[in-house]
């Protein structure tokens, strides 16, 4: 005897068309079943529940109404998107989720033509949809585009750039605001959604367009009366005035979990041939329908596996601490011996593990919403009174604020201290969170000092060693997840600036690490040396200033030397070899080879497979050394799980 299905009705459903014809209870029904499918998916794969639990209604609203994919809907950040993905011909792959082959855990054109744009970072959507929007203008086509932004993704820039280029324009684009958060507008009932039914419809706004008319032709002062009267009568019961101020036409705010409300909203909106952008203000509530994420303090924003009966999650337990406690932990403890220390965060405190610190000094710290930009600019600010600013910061999402490195920081030898999370590859978030970039786009600028922890002890070292930079501007970069057990420090000390350390004494190969593969070094030197070649290992702690003297006694006594750093092309390695080729030192027969993270986007995977993808193993190691000696002919030793 075969199960009853808990979800009848969705395993109906292909693609959004299968729901076009759906009645109002049946929708109601799909968004139920659409929401056990999302809890039972998740409990599987991990990921982040809370914000797709929060949209799933306003996903089958949306592709109820709209003739998705022609008409084009954009989810910003893409955190939202799994119930997204499960209408729209990926169920049968959902449950391959952030894992190595399967769905990318954001949306991603190339998996689907349902996904006009990819995302994985915040406050695109609205850019990216005045563009499709112009595009179809250009070329005389008549589909919707729709960009869905949550209200923390409005605290970005970028958004607002968006907004007020967007509400000069006539193209007609479609913004629905899921505000799940921060509360911004007044409590949502029938009325409510009786008064944004009404201002969305066509006779609604054909009326307004009329008045607007005749009111053109009255005295000048009657004319300003009038248009008052009637924007602050939409504002007194919308209360969409700074959106109406960018040029938007406001509609809200109404309830996003109930279907009824949201399908005459929708559909007056899609109906409507007024020019100009719609914002649509849809109120939310992250982790809605299943308990355990709604009575979570971060409403299940991203989860591990996890029971789907109790919510409990299953985490891996590990003896070594995370790289991210380690720097709250270490930099709380220096701020308890200074208080001119300060801690910053662009709307990432748990992530970056600031939150930590806010509990202990929360005068302190500063979370300063979705704006990387402004978290630099305001830690320059702060370094210019005497402070110590440390801007916490993911690796991906400092890119952001480049323009600020350089101009606001790096021109003016600020010490703003980067603590760079999320270095190197970071497994199951993929290519657009893969911290590459930092040390090449760090350490070309003069002056910055840009350090790299080889292990979490390391870690401890460079915060103190930021602590002490007083001059000029500092980073340094850690992976993500634990650190590799090494006994840790009851105190950080200072480095020396531009000094590197020897791990291990060798004749013929000289391994020179950067960063996190010092342990796979260290490997591969076993390795070696179990086949006759004595290899030293070299941990050279800074890209910039670099250890020149160390660099020199590795090139002058091996015959060969690599280099090996979890970023891009550009960065570490390409400074040595800038270095060995100023100095003569490539003249003296070193056979020197640069191991960095391939010139491609690693695909999501778990770590060890993803290194493995990008050539960084300890096999990869002795088979670059071999080949550089001419033994490429020995069976390389097999890579390590």
């Amino acid at each position: 005897m075969t199960d009853e299905s808990k979800t009848p009705l969705l395993d109906t459903v292909t693609v959004p068309a299968d729901i076009r014809d759906f009645t109002t209870d049946q929708l109601c029904q799909l968004a139920d079943e659409l929401r056990t499918e999302l809890v039972d998916a998740v409990s599987v794969t991990g990921g982040h529940l809370g914000a797709g639990l929060g949209v799933v209604e306003l996903t089958v609203a949306l592709h109820h109404v709209f003739n998705t994919p022609d008409d084009r809907l954009i989810w910003d950040v893409g955190h939202q998107s799994y119930p997204h993905k499960i209408l729209t011909g990926r169920r049968d792959r959902i449950r391959t989720l952030r894992q190595g082959g399967g769905l990318y855990g954001f949306t991603k054109r190339s998996e689907s033509e349902f996904d006009p744009f990819g995302a994985a970072h915040s406050s695109t959507s609205i850019s990216a949809g005045l563009g499709m929007a112009v595009a179809r203008d250009l070329a005389g086509k008549s589909n919707n585009v729709i960009s869905v932004i949550g209200d923390g993704a409005m605290t970005a820039g970028m958004a607002y750039e968006a907004m007020n280029n967007a509400g000069s324009m006539p193209n007609r684009l479609i913004v629905i605001l899921n505000d799940n958060d921060m509360s911004i507008a007044p409590n949502v009932g029938a009325l409510k959604a009786y008064l944004s039914r009404l201002i969305s419809s066509q006779s609604y706004r054909g009326l307004r367009h009329l008045a607007k008319e005749v009111a053109q032709h009255l005295p000048e002062p009657v004319e300003r009366t009038a248009r008052l009267a009637e924007e602050y009568a939409r504002g007194f019961v919308t209360g969409g005035t700074l959106f109406e101020e960018l040029g938007f036409y406001y509609v809200g705010p109404i309830d996003g979990h109930n279907i009824e409300h949201l399908l005459p909203v929708l559909r007056n909106v899609r109906d409507s041939e007024e020019p100009g952008p719609v914002l649509v203000h849809v109120v939310t509530h992250k982790g809605h329908g299943y308990p355990p994420a709604e009575s979570s303090d971060d409403k299940y924003h991203g989860v591990s596996k996890f029971d789907v009966v109790t919510g409990t999650q299953v985490k891996a337990k590990s003896n070594a601490p995370s790289y991210t406690k380690v720097f709250a932990e270490s930099l709380i403890k220096e701020a308890e011996r200074d208080d001119k220390i300060v801690a910053v965060t662009a709307a990432m405190p748990s992530g970056t593990g600031l939150n930590l610190f806010q509990d202990r000094f929360p005068e302190r710290c500063f979370d300063v919403g979705i704006a990387e930009q402004h978290a630099v600019t305001f830690s320059a600010g702060l370094a210019t009174e005497g402070y110590k600013p440390f801007a916490a910061i993911y690796s991906t999402f400092l890119q952001r604020a480049y323009d600020q490195i350089v101009h606001d920081v790096a021109i003016q030898s600020l010490p703003v201290r980067f603590a760079i999370d999320r270095a190197g590859l970071v497994g199951a978030d993929g290519q657009t969170h893969a911290g590459s970039y930092d040390v090449t786009y760090l350490s070309c600028l003069p002056g910055f000092i840009v350090m790299a922890a080889a292990d979490e002890a390391e870690l401890v070292h460079m915060v103190a060693t930021a602590v002490e930079i007083d001059d000029r501007p500092s980073a340094f970069r850690y992976p993500r997840g634990e650190g590799v057990g090494v006994e840790m420090p009851e105190r950080g000390e200072a480095l020396a600036i531009g000094r590197g350390r020897i791990i291990s004494e060798g004749t013929k190969i000289a391994l020179l690490s950067f960063g996190g593969r010092l342990h796979e070094c260290s490997t591969a030197a076993e390795e070696l040396a179990a086949r006759g070649l004595s290899t030293t290992v070299a941990d050279a702690r800074f890209a910039k200033p670099l250890d020149e003297d160390l660099i020199r006694r590795l090139a002058r006594e091996h015959e060969v030397l690599i280099t090996i750093e979890e970023g891009s092309v550009g960065g570490f390695g390409s400074h040595v070899l800038q270095f060995l080729s100023s100095d003569g030192l490539l003249d003296q027969g070193v056979k020197v080879r640069s191991m960095t993270l391939p010139d491609f986007f690693v695909n999501h995977d778990s770590p060890a497979k993803q290194y493995e993808a990008a050539a960084l193993t300890a096999s990869n190691i002795v088979t670059t050394a071999l080949t550089a000696l001419g033994l490429d002919q020995v069976v390389e030793t097999p890579a390590r799980a």
